[in-house]
């Protein structure tokens, strides 16, 4: 059954012939959608992985082996993504859609629980089911568009998405982290051109937020602030580095980015997650962030591939230090040049950047938005 958001998107529910989950979410002024039926005639969806632990450096690795043959880069007129039509069934069944979700079809985590497997010669029990969920977020139908080609509008409902989902997925058993992210590009190493990004429900709360929960937590104790505050205060005031400013977000190259192109969003207001953020902040954050991803198609005069990644609280844990936040960055150090992780960075974890995150801040804001 259809309901209507604050905003005015309606959301619709809906079943793939397999039993995974889709729902729509259509903008404000169409009528109520009747989900189409889906024509494909596909076995009931089970995926299974697991979860192997690493010792050393004490964090889990998902092990999903079934992903080897899942759909690579198909030709435009078989993208799994696109609308359905009279001569094809895709993902989506509808004819036409605003931003849809779905349950991904080769998923790295899946619905599921278990005890400890046993183990293959490994230090102690440290393999267990990869429960969890992995869903696809469409962004529209058009093949050829990407995602700075959206409308404010479309952003917003794109953000609607992200946040109702969020809610779904944090409150399934055994989610403790809701990670929404974007792939763009071949070289960032996309299987699939449609405009689209995903959504994750972690079991575990992942590495890379422990470790910033941990200087949270080290930066209270010392100084009795907050640490994302403290750090978007001294980006603001020195303003070196920032690239974009609205009424409620800025955007900003960190003093210490890792990345050649790397830009961070944050919310002025202190805020664990999406489902936080005010209709005011839902609003002013799409066009900040198109403005964001049109400067960085400049910068080298061409699309950029990029990970955008919105670091949300865990579900249970540190929600009292986290703060939302969206990072997005790039592998293209030159027009014609990738950084690739090497020597330093795959083996030993120290970044080593051939640019001045100051320059990068600069020839942003040059860059034609």
């Amino acid at each position: 059954m259809s309901r209507t958001a604050a905003d005015g998107v309606r959301i619709t529910p809906a079943r793939l012939s397999d039993g995974r989950e889709i729902v729509y979410f259509d903008e404000g002024g169409a009528p109520p959608r009747v989900p189409a039926p889906d024509r494909r005639d596909l076995p009931p969806f089970s995926a299974a992985s697991e979860l192997r632990f690493d010792p050393l450096l004490r964090e889990w690795v998902v092990i999903a082996a079934h992903r080897q043959d899942r759909t690579h880069m198909p030709a435009a007129d078989a993208c799994p993504l696109c609308p359905s039509t009279a001569d094809r069934a895709t993902e989506v069944p509808a004819d036409d859609y605003d931003v849809v979700v779905f349950e991904n079809r080769f998923p790295s985590l899946a619905a599921g629980d278990g005890p400890l497997l046993d183990d293959v010669g490994e230090v102690g029990r440290s393999r267990r089911p990869g429960t969890g969920r992995c869903e696809v977020v469409v962004f529209g139908p058009d093949h050829n568009a990407s995602f700075a080609d959206l409308t404010p509008r479309r952003v917003r409902t794109v953000l609607e998405a992200w946040t109702r989902r969020t809610e779904a997925l944090s409150a399934l058993p055994g989610t403790e982290q809701v990670y929404c992210f974007e792939n763009r590009g071949a070289e960032i190493g996309v299987t699939l051109p449609h405009p689209h990004g995903q959504i994750y429900a972690f079991p575990f709360v992942t590495p890379r937020t422990q470790r910033i929960l941990e200087s949270a937590r080290a930066h209270r104790e010392r100084t009795g602030g907050d640490l994302f505050a403290d750090v978007l205060r001294a980006e603001q005031e020195a303003g070196l580095r920032v690239v974009a400013r609205s009424e409620h977000w800025t955007a900003f190259v960190p003093s210490a980015a890792r990345w050649p192109v790397e830009v961070h969003l944050y919310p002025h207001r202190p805020v664990p997650d999406l489902p936080a953020l005010t209709d005011a902040e839902r609003d002013d954050f799409g066009p900040l962030y198109l403005d964001v991803l049109h400067r960085l198609d400049g910068l080298f005069g061409l699309p950029l591939p990029y990970i955008s990644a919105w670091h949300q609280a865990p579900v249970r844990t540190g929600r009292d230090l986290s703060r939302l936040r969206l990072e997005v960055f790039s592998v293209r150090r030159a027009p014609d040049k990738l950084k690739y992780l090497a020597g330093t960075e795959s083996g030993m974890g120290v970044f080593v950047s051939d640019v001045a995150p100051e320059t990068v801040a600069r020839r942003l804001r040059e860059a034609a938005p």
